[in-house]
C-alpha cells in the first residue's frame, strides 16, 4: 500500500464522506475552493457515488471547460439537467448533470416574473443583453439563482454544486450582495426616478431636477446607451425587489442545516492558504462546513527508505563506478575504442630466464593453477571477455539503480513538503475534518475514473494507491 500524507487522529478529524451523502437530511453539497484544485472532478465523483448508493442526484457545474460532460459520457451539458447513463442503479439512485447557462438563466427569470410585453422589451434591450452576458458577478449570482430553482423543484434529493472557476472562491458568496448593491445603488435609483413618479409631476421633476443629471450622463455614457439603460431600468422596476428577495432566500438556504460545504484544495501552500481563508469566511457567515477534501496527495510504496538514505546509496553506486573505471577496468583500458594501444609492460622473470620464451609466445603458455592472472594485451582475443561484459552490465545496472534512487529521494522530499503544508493547515484549523484523495497516474475522463475518485474520497485517512 502506498504511503502518503498521514492524518494524525489525535489532532485532526477524519472526514467520512459516505455518511454525509447517505444522510437524507443532506440536500445540498457545495464544492468550493481556488481554481485548478479539482472541484469539478470532486463534485462529479461525489454525485456518482451518492447516486450509486441510492440517492437521486443532480450535479450543477459552472465550469466552462465542460470536463464534467466528458467524464460522464455526455456530449454536452446545458441549462437542463440530463440523466447520466451507465451508472450502477441497483440501489435505485439516479444521476443527472447540467452546466449553468448564465444568459439563459437570466432570461428564464425575466420570463417567469414579467408579463409577455414587458419580458419582450427587456430581452430585446441592448443593455440587458450586455448585462446578462458578462456583468461582473452575474455568473455567480445566476449560479445561486439556479441552485434556488433546483431546490424549489424538489425533484432531486441531493444537489451537488461545483462553484464558478473565479480568481477567488469567495466570489460565489459575495455575488448576491454585489448585485444587490448594484440594484440599490445611487445610479439605479436616479434612473428609476422618472418611472416611479408619474403624470405631470413626474415630467416636471424630470425637467427640473434631472435634466442636468441626464445631460451629464448622456455625455459620459452616450445618449443611446443612456436611453437603453433607462428603458431597461423602467422595464425591470418591478423585478428588482424579486432579485434581492431570491438572493436573500438562497443565501439563507446555504446557511441551512441541510447544506454542507466541502472546501477542496491541493497539498500546496497557496491552495491551502486560500482554503484556510475560506474556512474562516464560512464560519463568519454561519455556513455549515463539512470538511476539507485534500486532492492529489502523492504517495510512495517504499516510504521506509528516506530521501537521505536513498541519496547516500546513489552516491555510493556512483563512487563504485568511478573506482571501476579508474582503477583497472579491463575493457576501458584495452579496447580499441580507447584511442591508443595499451602501454608496454615489463617482461616477467620467467621469460628472461628461458631464451626460447618471448612475450609473443606468452598466450600459448598455460599458467599454473595458483599463479596470478595475466592481463591480456590490446588486440588479443581472450577468455576474459565474459568478465568484461559482466563488469559493463554491472556498471549499467548501478547507473540505473542510482537514477531510481534519486527519483525516489525526490518523491520523498515532495511528500515531506506536502506533509509540512498539511500540518500548517491542521495547526490553524484542527477542528476541520479532512479526507485525502491519492493522486491518480492519469486524467479522469470516464465514469470508471470518477468511481475511483469516489472510492478514494471515502477512504479518508487511508488514500491507498496514490501515484
Amino acid at each position: 500500500m502506498a504511503s502518503s500524507l498521514s492524518l494524525n487522529a489525535t489532532d485532526t478529524h477524519v472526514l467520512d464522506v459516505d455518511p454525509l451523502i447517505d444522510d437524507p437530511r443532506t440536500r445540498i453539497v457545495v464544492c468550493c475552493g481556488s481554481g485548478g484544485v479539482g472541484k469539478t472532478t470532486t463534485a462529479a465523483a461525489l454525485g456518482l457515488r451518492a447516486a450509486e448508493r441510492g440517492r437521486k442526484v443532480v450535479v450543477l457545474t459552472i465550469d466552462p471547460a465542460r470536463r464534467l460532460a466528458q467524464s460522464m459520457g455526455i456530449d454536452s451539458l446545458d441549462n437542463t439537467p440530463r440523466r447520466v447513463k451507465g451508472i450502477d442503479d441497483t440501489a435505485g439512485g439516479e444521476l443527472h448533470a447540467m452546466m449553468l447557462d448564465m444568459k439563459r438563466t437570466f432570461d428564464e427569470i425575466v420570463e417567469a416574473h414579467a408579463d409577455g410585453q414587458r419580458a419582450e422589451a427587456i430581452l430585446g434591450n441592448p443593455f440587458y443583453q450586455s448585462l446578462s452576458a458578462g456583468f461582473a458577478g452575474t455568473q455567480e449570482y445566476m449560479a445561486m439563482e439556479k441552485l434556488g430553482q433546483l431546490r424549489a423543484q424538489d425533484e432531486w434529493d441531493l444537489i451537488v454544486v461545483d462553484t464558478p472557476p473565479s480568481r477567488s472562491a469567495l466570489d460565489f458568496l459575495d455575488a448576491p450582495k454585489r448585485l444587490g448593491s448594484f440594484l440599490d445603488g445611487k445610479l439605479i435609483r436616479v434612473l428609476m426616478a422618472p418611472a416611479k413618479v408619474g403624470g405631470r409631476a413626474g415630467m416636471k421633476f424630470l425637467n427640473v431636477g434631472m435634466s442636468m443629471m441626464t445631460g451629464a450622463l448622456g455625455k459620459l455614457l452616450g445618449g443611446q446607451l443612456l436611453r437603453d439603460v433607462q428603458t431597461f431600468v423602467a422595464a425591470m422596476d418591478t423585478m428588482f425587489g424579486g432579485f434581492r428577495t431570491r438572493a436573500d432566500a438562497t443565501f439563507k438556504l446555504l446557511q441551512a442545516p441541510g447544506t454542507a460545504f466541502l472546501v477542496v484544495a491541493a497539498p500546496e501552500r497557496d491552495a491551502l492558504r486560500e482554503a484556510a481563508y475560506f474556512v474562516e469566511r464560512l464560519a463568519a457567515e454561519d455556513m455549515p462546513l463539512a470538511g476539507l477534501v485534500l486532492n492529489r496527495v502523492h504517495g510512495s510504496g517504499a516510504a521506509q527508505l528516506s530521501a537521505e538514505r536513498a541519496l547516500a546509496a546513489a552516491e555510493n553506486l556512483d563512487e563504485r563506478g568511478i573506482v571501476d573505471q579508474g582503477g583497472g577496468n579491463v575493457e576501458l583500458r584495452t579496447s580499441p575504442e580507447a584511442g591508443s594501444p595499451a602501454p608496454a609492460r615489463d617482461t616477467p622473470d620467467e621469460y628472461a630466464q628461458t631464451p626460447d620464451k618471448t612475450p609473443h609466445s606468452a598466450p600459448a603458455t598455460t599458467p599454473a593453477p595458483n599463479s596470478p592472472a595475466i592481463s591480456t594485451p590490446a588486440g588479443a582475443t581472450t577468455d576474459d571477455a565474459p568478465a568484461d561484459h559482466a563488469t559493463t552490465d554491472r556498471m549499467a545496472t548501478d547507473q540505473l539503480t542510482a537514477g531510481l534512487l534519486r527519483l525516489h529521494a525526490e518523491r520523498m522530499q515532495l511528500l515531506a513538503r506536502e506533509q509540512r503544508t498539511r500540518d500548517r493547515f491542521a495547526a490553524l484549523h484542527p477542528e476541520v475534518a479532512v479526507t485525502e484523495v491519492g493522486a491518480l497516474p492519469g486524467d479522469v475522463h470516464d465514469l470508471a475514473g470518477l468511481r475511483s475518485i469516489g472510492d478514494r474520497l471515502a477512504a479518508g485517512a487511508d488514500p491507498a494507491g496514490a501515484a
